[in-house]
């Protein structure tokens, strides 16, 4: 059962009051319920929403940063390193063909120590040449036969002798091996020139960034400005492969991008240009990895909002759920009381009613009462009055009259009076059985089973032995009038608990509706139009009262019904 379910659960609290409670009264108290506890939830949970979004928003950004600035920063490490390494060379280059003349550095034995020195001092050096403005290499040391090449229709060549100086991607050459190469030209007073061209290492550039190794889920390489690989990667190829990726736009400063490649995966790039040079220096990041740290907090993030939702809707609903009950007790207890004062004007206009029609009628009862013993007298000393034993019959006829009309009065002003209870040891079978001695004749008559079922143990109770009858009469006497000819009452007297007895009075009559549940032990009520009048069930709701018990009814129509009467063992 539901926690609204429960809070408009009705209660019988009214013994009167046994038929389901009306759904306007029902609604009366889910309505407001509902009303708070979303106006407070609302309240409470909006800006605790609120705050987790700007919050997940807020992490969400500084985490990421946190996560890609390091990445950031050894890219702009990366790109400095490797413009170093180039910067050297160069310089060192540069200034040879400064300090050396032509006709030094055409010798092949000071170009040969020169080498020999470039490769102590900073290595990656493959071989070296001097190559004259007509494109011939005059000198040349190194590992391959390429003194006398000419290299005038060379495009570096044309831009040594345009800019002085080059720094070419990888190729293959005349080699057939992947390098590069550094070139600086010098001029001569009488406006010739000589360049200076070394062969630097591939590996030398991949040493380099293998020195400054990323996780293992990066992917860090060099390409040049057509996208062209010059380091190996480990997602897009070899050297002088096409890499796949879209060559990212120029910046001299380092950027971070969030791209999507062709297969719909999203990758994180950190990229750099290397200035004075055809490389552009490339970190890719899968962002999954990146995020476990952000998941992490994420979910922290997510439980510690559902728990506090959760806690505080509890909370909440408890809360309101006890505050709505509370204001719904008061207000049954205002209605009984109410209803209290309601029964109890009406039952003191019936007191004032029955006192009055009962002293009216006991009058005249007194003069026929009076005339009729005298008739008796009159008649008894008379010996030869005609008629005598005939008139004598009438005449205690009407006395019998006087006096059950006396007994009916005297119960009405008894009702009226609310007489005081007389307490005395009761045993409730003996009182019953004896109640319905009254009752023997009707019953043969009728065909009807009248069974009284008494528990074994079966205590003896301080009660008023009058009223307890008048309790009884009433009772069974409904019943009957409920059954038809050959209908079946019965009677269980048992133990409720050590301090409780109670009678249950159960029949298999017509029932009583619904809808008339609700009035049966208000005064002047009666579901039987042609008979009784309404009096019978009121006056014995008073008397159990009184006599400290409590009465309630069970009925269901076309089936029976079902008096029980709880009276304490001790008043």
């Amino acid at each position: 059962m539901s926690i609204l379910q429960k809070l408009t659960r009705t209660k019988n609290r009214n013994p009167r009051k046994n038929a389901p409670s009306d759904e306007k009264s029902v609604y009366r108290y889910r309505r407001p319920w509902k009303t708070f506890v979303v106006l407070h939830a609302t309240i409470c949970i909006l800006p605790l929403i609120i705050m987790t979004v700007v919050n997940y928003t807020q992490y969400k950004r500084t985490l990421q940063q946190e996560m890609v600035q390091p990445i950031s920063h050894l890219t702009s490490n990366m790109k400095r390193v490797l413009a170093f390494f180039l910067e050297e060379r160069r310089a060192a280059l540069n200034f040879i063909v400064q300090e050396r003349s032509l006709e030094e550095l055409i010798d092949q034995d000071t170009l040969e120590n020169i080498f020999n020195t470039l490769k102590r001092a900073f290595g990656g050096f493959i071989d070296i040449g001097l190559i004259d403005s007509k494109g011939r290499q005059r000198a040349y040391i190194g590992p391959f036969a390429l003194l006398d090449r000419n290299y005038a229709d060379q495009d570096w060549f044309h831009e040594v002798n345009m800019r002085g100086v080059h720094v070419s991607d990888m190729f293959t050459g005349y080699r057939n091996l992947p390098h590069f190469v550094i070139a600086v030209k010098h001029e001569k007073n009488n406006g010739d020139f000589f360049m200076l061209r070394a062969t630097i290492d591939m590996e030398m550039l991949h040493e380099q960034i293998r020195a400054h190794s990323l996780k293992p889920s990066s992917d860090a390489f060099l390409i040049n400005r057509d996208g062209v690989l010059q380091t190996p990667s480990v997602i897009y190829g070899n050297v002088l492969e096409m890499c796949t990726l879209p060559v990212p736009p120029f910046s001299e400063q380092t950027e971070v991008l969030e791209e999507t490649d062709r297969n719909g995966n999203t990758y994180i790039l950190t990229y750099s240009y290397i200035l004075e040079s055809p490389f552009i220096f490339m970190v890719i990041t899968d962002p999954s990895v990146l995020n476990k740290s952000w998941f992490a907090l994420r979910q922290q993030l997510l439980a510690f909002l559902v728990f506090s939702i959760v806690l505080i809707l509890l909370l909440i609903i408890a809360s309101w759920t006890y505050m709505v009950s509370r204001i719904r007790e008061v207000d049954q207890k205002r209605h009984a009381l109410m209803h209290e004062m309601e029964y109890t004007n009406k039952m003191a206009s019936v007191g004032r009613l029955a006192s009055g029609v009962a002293h009216e009628i006991n009058n005249p009862l007194a003069i026929i009462n009076e005339k009729a013993g005298l008739l008796i007298d009159l008649v008894t000393l008379s010996e030869n009055f005609p008629n005598k034993d005939r008139l004598l019959k009438f005449a205690d006829s009407i006395i019998q009259s006087v006096g059950r009309c006396s007994a009916i009065t005297h119960r009405l002003l008894g009702f009226a009076r609310h007489m005081d209870v007389e307490m005395q040891t009761v045993n409730l079978e003996h009182l019953m059985k004896e109640v319905l001695t009254f009752l023997e004749k009707e019953a043969t008559y009728r065909n009807l089973s009248v069974n009284v079922h008494t528990a074994e143990f079966l205590p003896m109770i301080r009660s008023d032995r009058g009223q307890l009858q008048q309790v009884f009469l009433n009772l069974i006497n409904n019943a009957f009038a409920a059954v038809a000819d050959g209908g079946r009452i019965d009677i269980h007297l048992e133990p409720v608990d050590d301090a409780n007895v109670s009678v249950t009075i159960t029949d298999n009559g017509r029932g009583i509706s619904e809808e008339h549940l609700d009035h049966i032990f208000e005064p002047f009520f009666t579901s039987n139009k042609n008979s009784g009048t309404g009096l019978g069930l009121s006056i014995t709701y008073g008397i159990v009262g009184k006599l400290g018990g409590h009465i309630s009814v069970e009925s269901q129509l076309g089936h029976g019904t079902s008096f029980v009467i709880i009276l304490p063992i001790n008043k």
